[in-house]
């Protein structure tokens, strides 16, 4: 299967993921150590020699991060002229098909596994099963076949969703579609007249992460911990408390006195102050730094970013480079579905303010010592 092609969307603006696609493309955001399209590289590595990647948005900074080849994969980059849905953006990449490709988006989470066993049927659909599939679009299975697709119908027709992940023919690009009422080309629809005429099989995925929004990025570092193998190459001072995994990375240091409750990933050039606590999936970027006594549950701290001493984090997602001065505090419950708040790149916190859950910062957005921060700074 290795002379097939991998077409991987990764054009869109992502709105909503706002603030944090204000400067970035969404899917060369960095959970841990890869972005969302590494992610899915090394999870496609070894099963296709080329990828064509469609791009738009921030399109110089997905080729800034993978050059012309990753890990043995030949990159491509085709663009998309105008945002006009996923049909487009994916026969944009029509002339560099030579007969059967893979197509995936570009910012969910796939699994080799799933990938591998989807395209042992020809052709296929990875689907889910999911217990509220509301929010996708969903499929009608016949048997072993695809017997209806339905882009979010208003009344939930199956508990089986469209992952986004097809492994096809180039000719399905043969069909002419019309623009749905959002005014796109939807390439479900490209689906619908193929299999008016023709048997379309499909796989159940085990692993597959839809990461629709910004707040999913912390399910997406769990995805990332649960199968990550743990590593220690920093130093640790003694005592502390360590229980759980942890990935530990070169040239940090957990300074004495802290508690790690893992999952917990720490990235390179990291230092976590005396008296910390960390716990229930926290990822520390590159260069970061943990003031003392501060404590991190559930969250993201991006690369370079700053948190000072004595703050509370938690169920939250700070960019890179931010800087967040002593004591400040996510006002936000321990419930993994409870929001706290995010941080785009740049942001400047001065000591004592306090986040009420859900809000978010635009980049370069400075605020006050002791501000109450209740909605959206933008």
């Amino acid at each position: 299967m290795a002379g097939i092609k991998a077409v991987i969307l990764s054009a869109g603006k992502g709105t909503r993921w706002l603030p944090l696609t204000l400067t970035h493309q969404k899917t060369v955001y960095k959970v841990g150590p890869f972005s969302i399209l590494e992610h899915n590289l090394n999870e496609i590595n070894g099963l296709v020699k080329e990828a064509i990647i469609v791009v738009k948005y921030n399109k110089e900074e997905v080729v800034s991060l993978l050059g012309n080849e990753y890990k043995g994969i030949k990159i491509k980059y085709v663009l998309q002229k105008k945002f006009l849905g996923t049909g487009d953006a994916a026969k944009s990449a029509l002339p560099f098909l030579k007969g059967r490709f893979i197509l995936f988006n570009g910012d969910d989470l796939y699994d080799k596994d799933d990938i591998k066993r989807c395209i042992k049927k020809f052709p296929c659909v990875l689907v889910s099963k999911l217990k509220n599939p509301s929010l996708y679009g969903q499929i009608v299975v016949k048997g072993k076949e695809i017997g209806n697709i339905a882009e979010k119908p208003k009344k939930i027709i199956s508990n089986l969703v469209n992952t986004g992940f097809y492994f096809l023919d180039k000719s399905i690009f043969n069909y002419k579609i019309k623009k749905s009422e959002r005014g796109e080309f939807e390439f479900t629809d490209y689906l619908k007249k193929f299999i008016a005429k023709n048997k379309l099989y499909f796989y159940i995925s085990k692993k597959w992460l839809p990461v629709s929004n910004a707040w999913d990025l912390l399910e997406a570092g769990k995805f990332f911990l649960k199968n990550a193998k743990p590593f220690c190459y920093g130093k640790i001072e003694k005592p502390i408390l360590k229980q759980g995994k942890l990935l530990f990375g070169k040239n940090s240091i957990i300074k004495a006195g802290n508690i790690i409750k893992g999952p917990v990933y720490i990235g390179d050039n990291v230092v976590v102050e005396n008296n910390c606590r960390l716990e229930n999936g926290v990822i520390l970027g590159n260069n970061s730094l943990v003031g003392k006594g501060s404590i991190i549950k559930n969250s993201i701290v991006g690369c370079s970013s700053k948190i000072g001493k004595g703050s509370y984090i938690v169920n939250s997602i700070i960019a890179p480079n931010c800087s967040l001065a002593e004591n400040v505090k996510v006002l936000s419950s321990n419930s993994e579905n409870r929001q706290g708040v995010i941080l785009a790149d740049f942001s400047r916190v001065a000591k004592n303010v306090k986040f009420y859950s859900g809000t978010r910062v635009w980049p370069g957005k400075s605020i006050a010592s002791g501000k109450v921060v209740r909605s959206d700074i933008n």
